[in-house]
C-alpha cells in the first residue's frame, strides 16, 4: 500500500448515487510514478495524477492523506484510494476552508463563515462533541442542525469502520455497505467482534473466521457461534433461495461450520452451546422465530409486509365498470378477437386491484396486455399506466409488444439501487395501473419494494409463466401468489399459433406436461451426439451456420453447465470466440484475471451494477445501471478499459471492473431468463443430469422465437422432461396472505356491523 498527500484539482467523473468518483489531484510528492503524471506542465509546478475512490472531497480548500495502490485504469496508471482523511490546519483560515468546501452536508460557505466567526478554532470540536451549540449560529435551525449532524455522523462512521477493519483491506464502498447495515454503531459493534460482519451480505463466515483465527481469536467465542448461525441463514437465502431455515437444520449446518477449524474432538463445540446462543438471538430480536422457523429480521419483514399489502389489495374492490361496450371498441380498434379465457383475463383487471395472467409461449399474453392497456385508457383517460419488468431486455421487449415506450426495469421505476444499498428513495410509484411482466424472475426483496410503493387504490397486473425457473434471488413470489388461492388468476393454456408455424409453442406445452415425445421439423431439430466433445463440435458448427443468415445478437447457445466439460458455457465461449472473432492485429483486446475480451465480442453483465453510467453514441448521459444478464457487444478497447454497447447505450469498464463481464456466445440457461432470441442451441447430455430438469429445459426452449436446435442424446431429453425439480423453497408468503386476509376481512365485518 502507498500513501500520498494531495489536493483536489478537477472532477473527471462522479456518480451521485454510488458516490464513486474519478478525480485529478495535485501534489508535490516526487514518488508519483512517471507514467501516472499528467504530461502537461502547470504553472504551480505541482504534479497532476488521477485518483479513483468513493466520496472523495471535491474541493481544493483542504489537503487529503490517501492510502491505496497504483492500478491500470481508463485514464492510464491511476491511484485507487482505499482510505483517506482530511488534513485540516488548526487555524481560522484552515478550518474556514474546510467547512466551506462542502465536505459536510448542510454547511456551505455562508454557514461556515458564521460558525467560524462564532466558535473560531474550536469550531470542529463543537461540531463533533457539542453540535447543539450550532443553534447559537445565525441561520441554523433545528432542521438544519439535524442535516449537519447526520452528514457528519455518516462521514465519521464510515471512516471509523474502515480503520477498525484495516485487516480486511476494505474499499470505501464496502465500508458504506457496512454502515448502511449497522448505522452509526458499526465501528463499536465491530470492535466488540469481527463476527458481526457475518450479518452483512458479501462477508462469509469463513473469510471472517480465517482472519480472526490468524490473530489468535477464541474459537468458543459466543459471537463466533452467532456469526456461523448468521452465515448459514444468509447462505440458505442466497444459494438455496430460502427465506427461512428450520431451527434444527440451522443448528446442524452451523455446527459443522464451526467445528471445521477444531480438529480435537474434546474441544469441539456441542449442540447445546449453539441452542443457547440461538435462544439468546431470538430473545433479543437478532433473528425471528416463527413456529421453529428462523428468519433474518429484514427477510421476515419483507415477507410479512408484502403479505399484508397483498391482502389489503384483495379486499379493496374497485367500483364496477360497464366493460362490454368498451371491449367492443377495443377489439375493433386493435383488430383482434379474444377467446373467452382471454376476455376473462381483461375483465379481471377491472374487477380487482390485484390479478395474475400466466401462460406459456403462443398463448396470447401480449394480446391481452394490448387489450388491457387500450381498455384502461378508455375507462380511465387520466389514469397513469406504468410497465415494468425485472431486466432491461424484458422491459424493452415489453415496450415492443405493447407499443408503450415507457416500459422500464422495475429498479428504474422504483428508483432502487440494489438490495445491499442503504440509499433508496422511498417515494411511492406514480401509477394507477402497474403491469409487471416476467414475474417468475421477481424475488422477495424486489416484490416487497414494489408492493410497498404502490399507492392506495392502484391496480397491479402480474404477468408471467409459472413454469419458468424460479427467481435467482430468494423466495418464490409468483408461485406463492398463485397457490395461495386468493389472487384472481387467468391461466392461458390454448396455443394460438399453428403447429406448422411454431413447433416451439407446442413442444413447450408438451415439456410442461411431462411428455418427452416432441414434434421435430425445421424450427425444432434434434442432432444426435455421443459425448461432450462431439456435442461441442456440433454446437459450434450449427452456431456458425446460423450466423450466415442472422446476427450474433439473434443466435444464442444455452447450456446447463457454466464451467464443467466441453459443452459448458466457458468452453464453448472460448471455442467460438476463437472461431468467429479470432486474434487480429487490427482488433485490440484486453485481459484481466484470466478473462480476455476482444473488439466485437458478445459479452454479458454478470452482476447488478446500479451506478454504471450509460451514454448515447454522442456520449450524452442517458441513464445508469447495468443489470445481471444484460448482453452487449464490445464496441471499443482502450489501454486499461473497454466500452460495451447495450442496445444503443454505452458503458465504460475500467480494468478493475472486467470481473463484471463474461463472454456470452454461450451462457447458462439460468442467465437467459427474461431474454428472447431468434435461434437457441441447447446441448443435452446425460453428463448434465445433475442440473437437467423439466423447468430448466422448458425455460431454454421458450427463449427461442423461431428455431430450437437440441444437440446430444434423447436419453438426456427424456431425463429432463420427466424430472420435476420445482423444489419447495422455504417461504410462507402464501400462508401469510391467507392469514392476513382472514384477519382484515374480520375487521371489515366488525366495522360494518358496528
Amino acid at each position: 500500500m502507498s500513501s500520498i498527500v494531495a489536493a483536489y484539482d478537477k472532477t473527471l467523473f462522479y456518480n451521485e448515487a454510488g458516490k464513486y468518483c474519478v478525480l485529478r489531484l495535485k501534489t508535490a510528492d516526487p514518488m508519483v510514478p512517471e507514467n501516472a503524471r499528467d504530461k502537461y506542465k502547470f504553472a504551480d509546478h505541482l504534479i497532476r495524477f488521477v485518483a479513483v475512490g468513493y466520496d472523495l472531497p471535491r474541493t481544493d480548500k483542504i489537503r487529503l492523506e490517501l492510502d491505496g495502490k497504483w492500478v491500470d485504469g481508463k485514464y492510464g496508471l491511476q491511484f485507487q484510494v482505499d482510505i483517506w482523511h482530511e488534513l485540516v490546519p488548526p487555524t481560522i483560515e484552515g478550518i474556514l476552508g474546510y467547512l466551506s468546501s462542502g465536505v459536510l452536508k448542510g454547511i456551505g460557505p455562508k454557514t461556515a463563515g458564521e460558525i467560524v466567526q462564532r466558535f473560531g478554532t474550536d469550531s470542529l470540536n463543537v461540531i463533533e462533541r457539542q453540535p447543539e451549540r450550532l443553534l447559537e449560529v445565525k441561520g441554523i435551525t433545528e432542521e438544519k442542525l439535524d442535516e449537519i449532524k447526520a452528514g457528519y455522523a455518516e462521514s465519521k462512521a464510515v471512516r471509523d469502520i474502515m480503520m477498525v477493519l484495516a485487516p480486511f483491506k476494505l474499499t470505501p464502498k464496502t465500508a458504506m455497505k457496512i454502515y448502511w447495515h449497522f448505522g452509526s454503531d458499526g465501528a463499536a459493534l465491530l470492535r466488540e467482534s469481527f463476527y458481526q460482519l457475518c450479518q452483512v451480505s458479501g462477508f462469509g463466515f469463513k473469510k471472517v473466521d480465517a482472519i480472526v483465527c490468524q490473530s489468535g481469536g477464541n474459537l468458543h467465542d459466543p459471537m463466533r457461534i452467532r456469526g456461523a448461525l448468521f452465515y448459514a441463514l444468509e447462505k440458505s437465502r442466497t444459494e438455496g433461495g430460502h427465506l427461512y431455515l428450520e431451527a434444527d437444520k440451522l443448528l446442524g449446518e452451523a455446527l459443522v461450520l464451526l467445528n471445521e477449524k477444531i480438529p480435537q474432538l474434546d474441544r469441539r463445540l456441542q449442540r447445546p452451546q449453539l441452542e443457547r446462543e440461538l435462544r439468546t438471538m431470538v430473545e433479543t430480536n437478532v433473528v425471528v422465530s416463527k413456529k421453529g422457523n428462523i428468519y433474518l429480521p429484514h427477510v421476515f419483514n419483507q415477507e410479512s409486509e408484502t403479505a399484508c399489502k397483498v391482502a389489503e389489495m384483495l379486499l379493496d374492490r374497485p367500483e364496477a365498470v360497464m366493460l362490454a361496450p368498451v371491449m367492443e371498441r377495443v377489439k375493433g380498434k386493435l383488430g383482434i378477437t379474444l377467446s373467452p379465457r382471454q376476455q376473462e383475463g381483461v375483465e379481471m383487471v377491472f374487477q380487482h386491484n390485484l390479478s395474475i395472467i400466466t401462460g406459456g409461449p403462443g398463448t396470447g399474453k401480449s394480446t391481452i396486455l394490448k387489450a388491457v392497456i387500450e381498455a384502461y385508457q378508455i375507462v380511465y383517460p387520466d389514469g397513469v399506466i406504468a410497465l415494468g419488468a425485472p431486466t432491461g431486455k424484458a422491459s424493452r421487449r415489453m415496450a415492443e409488444t405493447t407499443g408503450m415506450d415507457n416500459a422500464a426495469t422495475l429498479h428504474s421505476l422504483l428508483h432502487l439501487h440494489g438490495e445491499d444499498s442503504g440509499w433508496q428513495e422511498k417515494r411511492p410509484l406514480d401509477a394507477d395501473l402497474l403491469i409487471m411482466d416476467e414475474a417468475s424472475m421477481v424475488d422477495m426483496w424486489l416484490a416487497h419494494q414494489m408492493f410497498m410503493r404502490l399507492k392506495k387504490g392502484a391496480k397491479l397486473l402480474i404477468v408471467g409463466d409459472a413454469d419458468q425457473l424460479e427467481s435467482v434471488g430468494a423466495g418464490s413470489v409468483f408461485r406463492e401468489l398463485i397457490q395461495c388461492g386468493l389472487v384472481p388468476v387467468t391461466v392461458l393454456d390454448q396455443i394460438f399459433r399453428q403447429a406448422e408455424d411454431s413447433r416451439i409453442a407446442y413442444n413447450a406445452k408438451f415439456i410442461k406436461e411431462g411428455t418427452p415425445e416432441l414434434y421435430y421439423g425445421p424450427d425444432f431439430a434434434f442432432v444426435a451426439a455421443e459425448d461432450q466433445a462431439q456435442a461441442a463440435e456440433l454446437v459450434q458448427r450449427i452456431y456458425r451456420k446460423a450466423l450466415k443468415t442472422a446476427s450474433v445478437e439473434q443466435v444464442q447457445i444455452l447450456t446447463p453447465f457454466r464451467a464443467t466439460g466441453d459443452a459448458s458455457a466457458n468452453s464453448l465461449n472460448a471455442a467460438i470466440q476463437g472461431a468467429i472473432n479470432p486474434p487480429d492485429i487490427t482488433k485490440p483486446e484486453l485481459s484481466n484475471g484470466g478473462r480476455l475480451f476482444r473488439l466485437g465480442d458478445r459479452v454479458m453483465q454478470v452482476k447488478n451494477d446500479y451506478d454504471m453510467e450509460l451514454y448515447s453514441e454522442r456520449h450524452e448521459l442517458v441513464g445508469a445501471g447495468v443489470f445481471n444478464g444484460e448482453v452487449g457487444i464490445v464496441s471499443g478497447v482502450q489501454p486499461g478499459a473497454l466500452t460495451v454497447c447495450f442496445d444503443g447505450r454505452y458503458a465504460d469498464y475500467p480494468l478493475e471492473s472486467l470481473g463484471e463481464l463474461e463472454l456470452a456466445y454461450a451462457t447458462t440457461i439460468h442467465k437467459s431468463q427474461g431474454s428472447e432470441y431468434d435461434t437457441v442451441i441447447v446441448p443435452m447430455l446425460p453428463s448434465h443430469r445433475i442440473l437437467l430438469s423439466r423447468n430448466l429445459f422448458y425455460t431454454a426452449v421458450t427463449r427461442a422465437k423461431r428455431r430450437v436446435a437440441l444437440v446430444g442424446m434423447k436419453k438426456a431429453l427424456y431425463m429432463a422432461v420427466r424430472k420435476d425439480s420445482t423444489g419447495k423453497r422455504n417461504t410462507l408468503l402464501g400462508e401469510r396472505i391467507q392469514l392476513y386476509h382472514q384477519a382484515l376481512a374480520r375487521q371489515d365485518k366488525l366495522k360494518k356491523a358496528s
